[in-house]
């Protein structure tokens, strides 16, 4: 009875051992990814900021700018480019929405993202696009992947429409979370003006025919989360300017917007919330399951041996049995 005992024992071992190593390098990455239907809204802040007033075409302060970025996934997108692509994909329609301290729009830049659902990389499908300019991105954006390394990763930049390196500048406690901290600079570049302008009448067009350029540029900083990749909190130091042409006196430069953006602190303290409740769905498969599994598999295995031994073991002599009496 012993020796069978410790034979399904054995199994047993046998099998949480084996499911260990596939539950972390198999099911993984095959479980973790982001849901094509997700919907998010994040409100940013620069208090205070600089403002251009098209009236005067001369910068001024003002108190606030505020950004709201809205974050939608399209499912119907998402299913239809899968059929070609041969991987789960995710398409992510974004807005970010620009407006001064009158609540009037300052600028608005829609995107369509299009990203491989499980490593967060690009895939380059009909309808990849910022402010209706098709791109080709390259790089990540709006979030690291799983389990984030200690390295630098190359960010796609909305404004210039190109990719540039963001780099890891350490570790840090950020809510009581353990971050990354990363960082990019983004020089002083020439940049589209946004299809919708702030002021009605006023098309692009017509301000490049007057040979008034936008110039952009920014200092990008993200907290991550490494274990879900998700960012916890992002600031800017943005600065946009107008240079030349007969739009401005002079023909000079005059800043467009320029402050340094934050998140707001509600958003900052929600988003935390949000991250850690997925930090530990991803723990459980990359570490809790999988360690958890080989020590169950190596308790098995030593309660097997022990009863294989038992069953091994001699029985221990009896008792010399006493002679037959002789009939007298």
């Amino acid at each position: 009875m012993r020796r069978r005992a410790s034979l399904v024992l054995l199994a047993f071992a046998v099998f949480f051992t084996a499911l260990s190593p596939l539950m972390r390098w198999y099911a993984f990455p095959r479980l973790a990814k982001i849901p094509p239907d997700q919907y998010q809204d994040m409100v940013l802040e620069a208090r205070p900021a600089t403002l251009i007033d098209y009236g005067t075409m001369k910068a001024r302060k003002v108190p606030g700018v505020t950004i709201v970025q809205t974050l939608k996934g399209d499912v119907a997108a998402s299913d239809r480019i899968e059929k070609t692509a041969g991987r789960d994909v995710v398409v992510w329609d974004t807005l970010s929405y620009v407006a001064g301290p009158d609540g009037r729009m300052v600028s608005q830049v829609p995107e369509r993202y299009i990203f491989d659902a499980h490593t967060q990389e690009p895939v380059h499908a009909t309808g990849e696009s910022v402010d209706g300019d098709r791109v080709r991105r390259e790089g990540i954006e709006y979030k690291w992947p799983f389990l984030t390394e200690k390295r630098d990763y190359t960010y796609f930049d909305a404004q210039t429409r190109t990719s540039a390196p963001i780099h890891y500048r350490g570790t840090r406690t950020f809510h009581g979370l353990e971050v990354y901290y990363f960082e990019q600079t983004i020089p002083w570049t020439r940049v589209p003006l946004p299809k919708k302008m702030p002021v009605k009448g006023i098309t692009p067009q017509a301000v490049e025919k007057m040979g008034t350029t936008r110039w952009y540029s920014t200092r990008r900083m993200f907290w991550v989360e490494p274990v879900t990749g998700a960012p916890v909190n992002g600031e800017e130091i943005h600065k946009e300017e107008l240079r030349g042409g007969d739009l401005l006196p002079g023909g000079g430069k005059v800043t467009a917007f320029a402050g340094h953006v934050k998140m707001r602190d509600d958003y900052v303290r929600s988003t935390v919330a949000l991250v850690a409740s997925q930090r530990t769905l991803v723990l459980l498969l990359t570490r809790y399951l999988p360690w958890g599994f080989l020590a169950l598999g190596a308790a098995l295995l030593v309660l097997s041996l022990h009863l294989e031994a038992r069953s091994r073991r001699p029985a221990a002599p009896g008792p010399d049995p006493e002679p037959a009496l002789s009939p007298a």
